[in-house]
């Protein structure tokens, strides 16, 4: 076994480069693995509450009484459309979507981790600048994400 200098410490040259300290890499205080990802991500979402939602109203409906699966269909159909390019994102969003943001395209601004509820966080983070989410449900509802910035 070969071992050399790496950063400053002795490595084996059989260790999978993986493994090594990466001083290009932050460090993940957290532990969760995630320190190479973005710290604040920009999205835009379109937001269909359904009954089950923690707060089945909107400024579009005063009384949602969707099921969950028709709100899913709905997602599923805004989501096709704005994929095939019969239309966009923000129109839909300004259209339908029961979040406020709807009167901004569906624009959440930047938000960095913790800010959102789990789901959503981890769907929005995973995606890359201008990715589709596929249906994120989460206590307020089901979205689909589009990352921005």
């Amino acid at each position: 076994m070969r071992s050399y200098q790496r950063a400053g410490r002795n490595v084996s040259a059989d260790r999978p480069e993986s493994q090594w300290d990466r001083p290009d890499k932050p460090a993940d205080p957290s532990g969760n693995g995630k320190a190479d990802g973005p710290e604040e991500v920009q999205c835009s979402h379109l937001l269909v509450k359904h009954s089950g939602s923690r707060r089945p109203s909107s400024w579009r409906e005063e009384n949602i009484t969707r099921s969950k699966e028709d709100a899913l269909e709905l997602v599923k159909s805004y989501r096709e459309q704005i994929a095939s390019g019969k239309a966009t994102f923000a129109e839909l969003a300004s259209k339908y979507s029961d979040c406020s943001s709807a009167k901004r395209g569906g624009d959440l601004g930047p938000f960095s981790r913790g800010a959102m509820q789990k789901p959503f966080e981890e769907a929005a983070f995973a995606l890359k600048v201008g990715e589709l989410s596929s249906p994120v449900h989460t206590d307020s509802g089901i979205h689909i994400i589009q990352r921005t910035a």
